[in-house]
């Protein structure tokens, strides 16, 4: 079996366990241990904050062990483990450890992921094969959310348990059983492959988080994500206040959302190197307001679909090319992954803030002003992406022009 295959599946079975039980937790607590929703959402929230303090870390961990299958493996049981602690699980203190397990697995397994799929296919070809990771990565949410859907009628709520855990262990077979000579540690960094005795010494950490442009992709991201992060949820409270059933619309919106996603991810990883990273972005920052206006000035459900649709566009496309920009950025410095993990935890403080966000803005400006509120932040963040040169390196048709232009200097 070729080592992209294993990839595929990899990001396939991690796709719905890197969240850990993710909105079923908080069925779970209140059907099993009577948790009221302010409850559920206080440890939530205390889990999800605490997460991001773990993301640059994770990240530097990555960089520094340079076994990403072993890293992958670890995350994915810690997921598992974390989970399955949520079963006799009653007092908050024993809630809050345990999913602090599975958010710490959680982080570690995007940077791990990058590193393995780096250390395969090469700087080359990782933007193509980065959409294939998210497309499979979409590919395995929809198949658990189909799974857990249909399985609760028969097994209850612990069906949640038992799709999670069957696609945590067959990720960590998929992982293990990856042909180990396939992965390049040289390849993963960005350093000469064919000269194992050269050893550049890598990067400090403070060297690489300072670079500016790096900094600027961390706020655009976050600003992206404090107007996107809570638009659904806010949506679903606006047809929750219309009579409509704002349960059944919800999934409805997310499975169409996941499922615009797998074709965007496919063609956003083969324009990435035709058209430029910068581009890819200023469609996912513009699409957002648009996004935003559709909301709120849309009250069928049917046509809400619409706003969904590009979700799902935004939401693919910053799937691919944020860790293609971040790569761009940092290659050969030792430090992308670590990059990686802190622009992470940079952008997660805007979709923290998302839900409160909305939620105040729609207390002071109604539905309407509410939406076009969260769609605000996209606008500075397109801002900044413009003036972002987001590619350390040129597409391909811009290194044609350059070998062209150099093999016609005279010599």
């Amino acid at each position: 079996m070729l080592a992209t295959t294993h990839l595929a599946l990899i990001n396939v079975f991690t796709g719905d366990i890197q969240g850990g039980l993710g909105p079923f937790l908080g069925t779970w607590l209140a059907q099993t241990g009577g948790w009221s929703p302010a409850r559920v959402g206080f440890v939530t929230t205390l889990v999800g904050v605490s997460a991001l303090f773990l993301s640059g870390p994770a990240g530097a961990v990555v960089d520094r062990i340079g076994r990403p299958r072993l890293l992958i493996a670890a995350a994915c049981a810690a997921i598992l483990a974390g989970t399955l602690l949520i079963l006799p699980a009653t007092s908050f203190p024993a809630v809050f450890a345990a999913q602090m397990v599975a958010a710490a697995g959680g982080v570690l397994l995007l940077p791990a992921i990058t590193e393995l799929t780096l250390g395969i296919v090469g700087k080359d070809r990782f933007p193509k094969q980065q959409g294939r990771n998210q497309a499979y990565n979409h590919l395995g949410i929809l198949i658990a959310a189909g799974l857990i859907s249909f399985g609760t009628a028969y097994f209850g709520a612990a069906v949640a348990f038992w799709v999670l855990g069957a696609m945590a262990v067959l990720a960590i077979v998929a992982t293990l059983t990856t042909p180990g000579h396939c992965y390049n540690g040289r390849r993963a960094v960005g350093w000469k492959e064919d000269d194992p005795d050269d050893k550049p010494e890598r990067a400090t950490t403070r060297s690489v988080l300072s670079n500016r442009k790096l900094m600027v992709l961390a706020v655009a991201l976050a600003l992206f994500n404090l107007g996107n992060g809570g638009m659904l949820t806010l949506l679903g409270q606006k047809l929750v206040a219309a009579g409509s059933d704002a349960t059944a619309w919800t999934a409805r919106y997310v499975m169409v959302a996941q499922l615009v996603m797998i074709p965007v991810a496919l063609f956003a990883g083969s324009l990435a190197d035709k058209r430029g990273r910068r581009k890819l972005l200023l469609v996912a920052l513009a699409v957002l307001p648009v996004r935003a206006a559709l909301s709120a000035f849309i009250d069928d459900p049917v046509w809400l679909i619409s706003a969904e649709i590009l979700d799902g566009v935004a939401s693919g496309i910053v799937g691919v090319a944020v860790p293609v920009v971040v790569a761009d950025l940092t290659w050969g410095s030792g430090r992308t992954q670590t990059a990686l993990g802190t622009v992470n935890a940079v952008q997660g403080i805007g979709g923290a803030l998302s839900a409160w966000y909305g939620g105040l803005a729609q207390s002071v400006l109604g539905w309407s002003g509410s939406f076009l509120a969260l769609g605000a932040p996209a606008l500075i963040a397109l801002a900044l992406v413009i003036w972002l040169d987001a590619t350390s390196e040129p597409g391909r048709r811009t290194q044609r022009r350059e070998r062209l232009a150099a093999s016609l200097k005279p010599a």
